[in-house]
């Protein structure tokens, strides 16, 4: 398949009373994008910190002890998003989970979903400070690219985006989409995430979907301010538009965003662009 719709959702932090709440959420979103014809579903970082609301005080407060406790809802979770992709018979990018692995050792993982077969995932590669010096997540297993029935992608969790020879090495693999779930507490964080998709999109003649987590939540250490706004980008070249912006929401506004795929687009602008920065690539000297 190569032309599909896709739905990038600004999702909202909340405050879940119980775990019925949560299924009847994600249940109504993913049925939304599917009444608009969706087949791809991308839903950003660390979504899955909105769980930890459900274990009440005094551990909303702590952090670290929210890393263990989440660990009991993660095969829920996983199965929940599993589901509903094969009920709706779409592909759903699940919300990152910090996922343990090891004594005190957690990886920012997320898992897709398909209509067929099991779910595959993705580790986030490089940490922020926060994830490194407050956190303690660490990188997970290497990155990898996914092969769909809706084409080859690779997912690059928020600041992986902003490393060029991480995307690159997924797109050599293949990959004609990127998907980049992000999550950001600043205007600043969103610009830089949004910055490296367009650049990532334009190296690559590409497209690259991100799916920001928004709103505010005062009672959680990790997702307390969150900042973003949904988008779809491609190169500004042949067949895309001279900005490389294909569709973009509001700052901070929650909600799906959807787009148009071609990716006969993407295999046309790498092969008879205006330029060939995918070909030329290896043309660069230190």
């Amino acid at each position: 398949m190569t032309a599909f719709i896709v739905a990038t959702s600004a999702y909202p932090v909340s405050t879940p009373s119980s775990w019925a709440e949560v299924e009847q959420t994600l249940t109504r979103w993913v049925s939304q994008a599917a009444d608009h014809h969706a087949q791809l579903l991308v839903f950003p970082e660390y979504a899955a910190m909105s769980l930890a609301a459900l274990f009440g005080d005094p551990l909303r407060g702590d952090l670290h002890g929210q890393l263990d406790a989440l660990q009991s809802l993660r095969d829920d979770y996983l199965q929940l998003h599993q589901r509903l992709a094969q009920q709706h018979r779409v592909h759903i990018l699940a919300g990152s989970f910090p996922w343990k692995t090891a004594p005190q050792r957690f990886h920012n993982r997320a898992w897709l979903c398909t209509p067929d077969g099991e779910p595959r995932y993705q580790d986030k590669q490089i940490m922020t400070r926060f994830e490194r010096e407050v956190w303690a997540i660490s990188s997970g297993e290497p990155q990898q690219v996914f092969d769909t029935a809706l084409g080859r992608l690779g997912v690059a969790i928020c600041y992986d985006s902003e490393f060029p020879l991480l995307a690159r090495a997924q797109v050599e693999a293949g990959a004609e989409m990127l998907l980049v779930p992000s999550c950001t507490d600043a205007l600043a964080g969103y610009h830089r995430v949004r910055v490296a998709a367009q650049a990532r999109a334009l190296e690559s003649q590409c497209y690259v979907l991100v799916s920001p987590l928004v709103g505010e939540a005062a009672w959680s250490p990790a997702i307390d301010v969150n900042v973003g706004a949904a988008g779809v980008y491609g190169p500004p070249d042949r067949g895309f538009p001279d900005d490389g912006v294909v569709a973009q929401g509001a700052i901070t506004e929650a909600g799906w965003v959807y787009a148009p795929i071609d990716l006969e687009l993407v295999r046309n602008v790498r092969k008879n662009g205006q330029v060939l920065n995918y070909a030329h690539w290896s043309e660069q000297r230190p």
